[in-house]
Order: C-alpha cells, then structure tokens, then sequence
C-alpha cells in the first residue's frame, strides 16, 4: 500500500480571490491570498506568490510535496458554459468568444499549467481535482469545532451547484442536495450589488452595510418577479430579468424597470432609492438562508451547522441563523469564498484519502444524533482548527528595520510592554493606529494583525477613519474588537465570534435614541450608542471576540485600552485603502502610512508618528501592477 500524503497543496485560482494552502498530514500550515503578495485586489491569476510563500513556511521545495489539489473540475465548468450558450444561441456568440480563449490555453489542461507553473514537482506528483462545493464544503466541516455537522454551501456557481447541503461526519463528507446554476442565490446578490454600482464579488459588503438605510419596499417586486423561493429554501430565478447567460451583464431593462430607475453609475451620489433597493434584496437573502437552514436541520437532524461559500460572509443573515437557535451552534469558515477554496481542497484530498479505507457505515446518514449530553460533548471538539486565521506570513523585528531603513523612516523601538503602553495612550487620545503584528490573516477580515485601529468610543472616529484613511463610502459601518469576556456589556450576543463573521444587535443599555423624524442617510452622524463608531445605523454591530489565546498581543492591547478607560472595545479595520488589497509586508505597511493621514503604525517592536515621516505620498506596489 502506497505511503499516506503528507504535504498536499491546494490551489484556488483563475475567477476571483486566488490563494494557495498547505496541509501537512491533516494540519493546516499555511494559507494566503494572491492578492496579498502581488496587490491587485481580488487577485484572480494562478497564485504563484502565494505557493512560494506556503512552501517557504513550511521549509519545503516542490519536490517535497506529494499532492497538489485544485479546488474544482475544469472540464465540468467548461462543459456548462458550452452548454450555457449552446442553449441561447446564436445569443451570447460574443461573449462566448471573449471567454473561450482562456480556456483553450490554460484552464482545460490544468495539470500541466501546474506543473508549468510549479517547477520542481515531482513527476509522479498527482494533480487532483475537487468539486468547488466540495471544496467549500471541506473548508467549512473539517476545520471547525464539529465533528459532525450540517453543512451549507452558498455561492454564485461552481461547475454547475450554486448552493449544496451536506452532511460531515469525522472524514466523511456527504452532498445531500444542491441547487444548480442558473439558479443562485449569490448570483441574485451580485445582480443588486452590480445594479447598484458597486463591483461585483467585492461591493456585496457594500450593499449589505448600505441596506439599513433603506426600506424593504422593493421585497414584493423580488418575490413575485425574481425568484420564486420555496418553503424549504429551494428557489428558481426568472430568467427574463438576468443576462448573465447571454452577456457579461447582470442585469436587464426590465430589472431597471421593476425596481423603478436605471442602474446606479459607479461613484455617482447615492439616493434613497437605491438604499431601499439594498434593504429589499438583503430582506430577501435572508429569509432564503434562514429557509436553507431550516431545511438542513430537518433533513441531517444535525445539532451544528457549517457554512461556506463566498454568501456565507453575509454576516447579518449568519446572525439570524444564530439567533432563530435553529442549530444549537454554527460555524463560518473565515475564508468562505474562492480563497478558502484551496483550504477546502487539500484537506478534502487529507480526510477523504483517509476515508475510503474506513466502512461506509460509519456515515449512519439516517441515523440522527442522540440527545444524551455526553453523545452531544463528543461531537464538539476543544475548538475550531484555523488558528485564528493567522495562516499568513510574519516579520521579524530584523526584516521590518530593513524595510524602514530603506525608506529613511523615522520610527521608535520599544520593548512589548512600552508599545503597548504607548499604542492604547495614543487610542484614548482618539488616534488612528495602524497595526501590524505576527501572521497575516487569511481570508477577507483582518483580525488584529493587519489592522487599523480606533477608539470606538469617539463620534467623529467613523467620519474620520472613512474619510481620510480608507477613502471609502462614509455610510460604511466599522466593526468592533471585544474582549471576549465583556462580550454580553455591549452585545446581545452569547457566542465567540473570533471572525468577525456574525452581527449582533448593541445592548439596550447603551443605545442613544436618534432625534425624531429623522429618516435614510440623514441619521448618520447620529450618535446611537456608547459606542457610536462601531454602532451601525439599525442598532448593530458586526462583532469580532478576542481571546487570550487566540491573538495574545492584541487581547493585550485591548487589556492596556480597558484598564486606561473602562472600556473593551476598539475599531478594528483592515489595514488598507479603497481599492487595495490588506497590507501584508512592512513595506506595504509602511506606503499606506504615509498615503493616509493615519496617526501612526506599529510594526513589531517599532512605533512610527506619519507627521515625522520624510515622506507624504509614495508609490504604491499596486499603482505599478501591470494590468
């Protein structure tokens, strides 16, 4: 019998959101997006950077890895989209011929685009394929707290799923149903987030922080024009109202007309309108997944849920699952889209390898868990398996000095204690403070490695830090840091959320009552809350919980911010600018500094102040990428 596989390789690539990890013997070593390394947002090339540095990590050359495992099937994707236009043509022949050649050079013979672009595999080293919902069903199940679980999976499309419901147990992975494109719930999402001009796989954050400003006045017209969406979550799309088969557009005249004016053009003023647009198709994709849930629990009799998927990072729905206690617990994986997708498929290749030698009773599919409390405990692990998404490369104190010399920065070094001192003396002082420590996060959120930072407590912080550091939309919500044991003062929430993945209403006894009459985008320099910088417009807050042994320094600095005033909360943002991928190097960190008016930035053991800085604009690494 051939040796088990020790290192395996998972590549996502070629769509959006490229990344690459490393499994070594069902561990997760390392994990990374492309875009981090070559700073082109949503980064869609083969993730070359990004398998250099999983291999660097983990102290290995190609040789050395004995699986490489691409997140879904080629040939079925290309045998959809063939028959996609065959079914409209002659329509859509000129978009059939934009998207065709990619394909016929690098996506049908994936395995040697691999090997060309990994030299030094083996040539014995197996390329394999996974579905893409398996992939994301695999990044959901085997890396969470569970070890048996439901497990959703919602996205625009795959090879044809757009959204699958499974069952994991142990190794074993089962796809129970699925839901087949052109029919998607994330496809329906991108349509409003395209009409309302935002960009399509990244503006869907947008229009779900946009969507309390709005009405759901538009819900009826969805339902009874859109999709006709089942009681058991099941649903079907008009066709009529999407182009997306026949063109590169999302949406159609008659979509323009149902909901009462043309498209949005990108950076145009924002109206009501297309706030109650927001509000009406969030309304919607909620009540789809709470729907989905609900069937999943009836049909796997499973406790705990497991999501996936790029719509799993709607984290206003995953906080009504949450709260409809429809699942006794759920997980969401941090990376659910397409980045998460190579995760998914080298631990897909690990467990399921390990299966096939295992007796297929062991899946007992019709068999629900018992309710005996010691039953319960033994399908729950110690905790989830991500490492607090800190799965990314670090710096040391030598590398960072070199990358700041480099630039003749001008910076202090201090001992731990002294940075942190300092940093949370600057926080109370309401400055904006860049902060980079230890692994970079892997998927969409920063987590405290990556992060900008601000005092939650500050009514203008929210203006400032949208305004004048990320050079975003000012309606845009900022998330907050808790320490996890002061979680129930702020929020009505009872659960760890160390991913910054479920919203939560602010607690009663901090909230402010708006003035009277006032009404959509008026309300926003209202104060609502003890905590106005974090506290969204309908009284929420996207919630991230930090635990000693989940980021120990930046549960520290939160320790330092609450002993100097009372308070466990902070601003947590992603260190970047609109339009820019998360910083992941000093020297990224060190060109954002300087092209914002941030405060400061501390960098490993190093505190630099911008207004002493050489520098008031450099260029970044992004406006040199090469389209």
């Amino acid at each position: 019998m051939a040796a088990a596989p020790r290192h395996i390789l998972g590549i996502s690539a070629f769509y959006h959101d490229a990344a690459a990890a490393l499994v070594r013997e069902g561990v997760i070593v390392a994990a990374a997006q492309e875009e981090r390394f070559s700073r082109r947002k949503n980064d869609e090339r083969f993730p070359r950077r990004a398998i250099e540095f999983c291999l660097r990590h983990a102290e290995l050359d190609p040789g050395q890895v004995d699986q490489v495992v691409f997140y879904d099937k080629p040939i079925t994707k290309f045998a959809r989209l063939l028959e996609s236009y065959m079914a409209v043509a002659p329509a859509g022949w000129r978009t059939f011929i934009q998207v065709i050649p990619p394909w016929l050079s690098e996506k049908l013979n994936l395995r040697q685009t691999i090997r060309n672009e990994i030299p030094g595999l083996r040539p014995d080293c197996p390329i394999l394929f996974t579905e893409h919902h398996q992939a994301h069903a695999a990044s959901a199940f085997y890396p969470s707290p569970f070890r048996r679980a439901a497990i959703l999976t919602v996205d625009g499309v795959g090879e044809w799923a757009t959204t699958t419901m499974g069952r994991g147990r142990d190794s074993h992975l089962e796809m129970i149903e699925e839901i087949r494109f052109p029919h998607s719930l994330g496809l329906l999402y991108s349509a409003f987030t395209a009409y309302c001009g935002f960009r399509v796989n990244s503006g869907e954050y947008k229009l779900m922080g946009l969507a309390p400003y709005g009405e759901p006045r538009f819900v009826q017209a969805i339902y009874d024009h859109l999709i006709d969406l089942k009681p058991d979550g099941s649903f079907w799309l008009n066709l009529e109202y999407f182009p997306f088969l026949r063109s590169l557009r999302m949406t159609n005249r008659r979509f323009d007309r149902l909901l009462g004016g043309p498209p949005r053009a990108p950076e145009s003023p924002l109206d009501q309108r297309y706030a109650d647009v927001a509000r009406s198709i969030q309304t919607v994709a909620e009540e789809a997944l709470l729907r989905m849930a609900r069937r999943a629990r009836q049909t796997t009799g499973e406790r705990y849920l497991a999501l996936a998927g790029g719509v799993a990072l709607n984290c206003v729905a995953n906080g009504l699952i949450h709260r409809a206690h429809i699942f006794d617990r759920i997980w969401i994986q941090p990376a659910a889209g397409d980045a998460g997708g190579a995760l998914g498929a080298a631990l897909a290749a690990w467990h399921l390898g390990r299966a096939e030698s295992d007796s297929p009773a062991r899946l007992d599919p019709g068999c629900a868990p018992s309710s005996a409390g010691l039953e319960a405990a033994a399908d729950l692990k110690p905790g989830d398996e991500m490492q607090a998404a800190l799965l990314g490369p670090a710096f040391s104190d030598d590398e960072i000095e070199t990358a700041l010399r480099a630039h003749g920065a001008v910076y202090e070094r201090l001992d731990e204690d002294a940075l942190l001192d300092r940093a949370a003396a600057l926080l109370e002082a309401e400055k904006v403070v860049g902060w980079v420590q230890g692994r970079m996060e892997f998927g969409p959120r920063a987590l405290g490695s990556r992060s900008i930072l601000g005092d939650a407590r500050s009514a203008r912080m929210q203006s400032v830090m949208n305004l004048k550091v990320k050079f975003r939309e000012s309606f845009r919500p900022f998330a907050p840091a808790v320490l996890r044991e002061r979680l129930e003062d702020y929020f009505d929430l009872e659960t760890d959320s160390p991913y910054m993945l479920l919203v939560a209403p602010v607690r009663p006894s901090i909230r402010k009552p708006l003035p009277p009459g006032v009404t959509g985008f008026d309300r926003l320099g209202s104060v609502r809350s003890d905590l106005p910088a974090v506290t969204h417009i309908d009284y929420s807050a996207r919630v991230q919980t930090v635990a000693p042994d989940q980021n120990p320094l930046f549960y520290r600095l939160l320790k330092r911010f609450e002993a100097a005033t009372g308070c466990g909360v902070l601003i947590n943002t992603s260190f970047n600018v609109r339009g820019e991928p998360i910083v992941c190097s000093p020297d990224d960190a060190y060109r954002c500094l300087v092209n914002t008016e941030m405060d400061y930035l501390a960098i490993g053991h190093f505190l630099l102040d911008r207004a002493a800085q050489p520098h008031r604009r450099l260029a970044s690494t992004f406006d040199a990428q090469p389209d």
